[in-house]
């Protein structure tokens, strides 16, 4: 049975590390490869729980939630093939902790102090670089992302050293709309998220995106110089089109068993159930991913943390099929901008905006 080379880096190195995801890439991987992967990946452990502890000291006493991932090992290689010069060793996403704060204020005042934090681990990016709140996304995507490269000083965690962690933050708000793009993924052959698919769907995000943000955020989104009436109708026709709201509200949250254990693998058939497993051990949760990702090549599987149950189901709620406060936001959203209720949507009916509908 093959293994990896023996090496302070996990995997042997970055050159093999790139190599073994670039043989992805081309569809040649061998056993080899993925137990350079899996090593590489399984290295990112340290990273991430010395984050959440950084993250969950810093955060104490307030409302904000703070929640890590392992990157899904079909999601990795999904983004090899989207990304054609990505060389695996530099992704930087493999490890991530997402945080959820009530405001874009609170967010900003959080992210400023913590770059003027007393550590080691150096912020990779510039200030402004990956600030999604400032310039949203062409999909309507808005948050804000940082990149650390872990530093370590004890010989045990040396192998671990230099990797990277995401750091992503998102309003409440966000949030809920960044759970309904990926639910939509889950529950249709699109995935807006990637603009793949039915284009319909990402337009239909994209100018919800600009309702929640003008309505609930008083700032806007990739499309600020569009008339609200004109965001508002653009958002009801395609609705009318996909009876996108209608599928959303038929989803029930998954009643899952997310435990107190606080380690959990979420599991997806193809039938689009989902199955958890609790840890109360990050070690043997890591071990048996790997394991469940061996034996299960058709099914998603990921591994999440959170400090309680609610945390875990917050800041993964997309994997839970739940989009009731994004549609909450959106019903909200229209009202307020339209000054009266449009969104009479349960039997598909297309809105329309005469003058003496419109906002006085």
């Amino acid at each position: 049975m093959g293994r990896a080379p023996a090496s302070d880096y996990p995997g042997g190195s970055k050159k093999r590390v790139t190599k073994a995801g670039a043989a992805v890439r081309s569809g040649t991987e061998d056993l080899d490869d993925l137990i350079v992967i899996n090593v590489w990946r399984a290295a990112h452990k340290p990273v991430l729980n010395t984050f959440q502890a950084i993250l969950r000291n810093r955060t104490r006493g307030t409302d904000v939630v703070v929640a890590q991932r392992h990157k899904r090992k079909r999601t990795i290689f999904g983004k090899l093939l989207r990304f054609p010069g990505m060389e695996l060793a530099r992704m930087d996403d493999v490890a991530g902790c997402r945080l959820i704060f009530p405001t874009i204020s609170d967010l900003y005042e959080f992210r400023d102090r913590l770059h003027l934090a007393k550590f080691n681990h150096k912020r990779k990016n510039e200030v402004d670089k990956y600030d999604y709140i400032k310039c949203p996304k062409s999909t309507g995507y808005r948050g804000i992302h940082d990149v650390y490269e872990y530093d370590v000083q004890s010989e045990s965690g040396v192998g671990s050293k230099g990797l990277l962690i995401e750091l992503q933050y998102r309003t409440s708000v966000q949030h809920a709309w960044a759970t309904a793009v990926e639910v939509i993924g889950f529950i249709t052959s699109s995935q807006p998220k990637f603009q793949e698919g039915d284009q319909r769907y990402e337009n239909a995000m994209l100018f919800a995106s600009e309702i929640i943000a003008r309505a609930h955020e008083g700032t806007h989104g990739f499309l600020p110089s569009m008339e609200d009436e004109d965001v508002l109708q653009s958002f009801v026709n395609l609705d009318h089109e996909l009876g996108l709201m209608n599928l959303l509200r038929s989803l029930n949250a998954a009643d899952a068993d997310v435990s107190a254990n606080r380690n959990v693998i979420l599991i997806f058939s193809d039938k689009d159930e989902l199955e958890t497993r609790s840890f109360a051990s990050a070690t043997e949760a890591l071990r048996v991913l790997f394991e469940l990702e061996q034996s299960n090549p058709g099914k998603d599987i990921v591994l999440v943390r959170g400090d309680t149950t609610d945390d875990v189901r917050i800041a993964f709620r997309n994997y839970f099929s739940d989009a009731r406060e994004f549609i909450h936001l959106v019903e909200s959203g229209c009202e307020k901008l339209a000054g009266h209720r449009i969104l009479h949507m349960s039997d598909g009916a297309k809105t329309d905006f005469g003058d003496e509908d419109w906002m006085p």
